[in-house]
């Protein structure tokens, strides 16, 4: 194997484990996930997980980093959308779609934060709320080109409206109350005056 395969194979191995990593810790949680857990489900021998990653909580970080990039992703084709209230509902409509992912599991990076909370070290809970801000940042953009009053205001109820209907339906394992409250942020959405 030359250097460019060896170096593609790396990065092949380090991408399966972030990737791994996030959906992992997604479906067990942090406590619950060993490093063993990560490397079986990216087919990597555990030994060389530490190639890339001394710790867990740099497997964290990977998975936060593996979850802004999707947002990233996502936001990059709502933007090639026409206007900011086809971005917004759009943004709803993929929310909706991840409902059954969402009753069984939560939303990815919400209940991360949650439960990154709860530790008592690491730092990881500003790292994943940098994430959340992301999201914010795109929402809060999209009601200021809709010259919305308070665009700040509405993306922050959005955001919380989504995090709530998430909770919702894992809590009471119904994905319809993402289809129901996603329906009533796509209205309310189409009703905002603008400014």
């Amino acid at each position: 194997m030359d250097s460019r395969s060896a170096g593609r194979a790396a990065v092949g191995k380090r991408q399966r484990l972030t990737a791994a990593a996030a959906r992992v810790l997604h479906e067990q949680g942090v406590e619950r996930t060993t490093i063993a857990d990560i490397a079986r489900a990216a087919d990597v021998p555990a030994g060389n997980v530490y190639y890339y990653f001394k710790t867990k909580d740099e497997l964290v970080e990977a998975a936060l980093a593996e979850h802004s990039g999707y947002l990233a992703t996502l936001t990059r084709r709502l933007d090639r959308l026409p206007n900011p209230r086809e971005r917004l509902k759009g943004l709803v409509a993929a929310w909706v779609d991840q409902r059954d992912t969402a009753a069984r599991l939560g939303c990815p990076t919400g209940t991360l934060a949650v439960e990154l909370d709860k530790r008592a070290e690491g730092g990881l809970d500003l790292a994943v709320g940098q994430v959340i801000r992301q999201l914010l940042d795109w929402v809060e953009q999209q009601y200021r080109q809709l010259g919305v009053a308070d665009p700040a205001g509405h993306a922050l109820a959005l955001v919380g409206a989504y995090q709530g209907m998430s909770l919702l339906t894992n809590a009471l394992r119904d994905p319809e109350i993402m289809t129901r409250e996603g329906a009533r942020l796509a209205r309310e959405i189409d009703g905002l005056v603008q400014g």
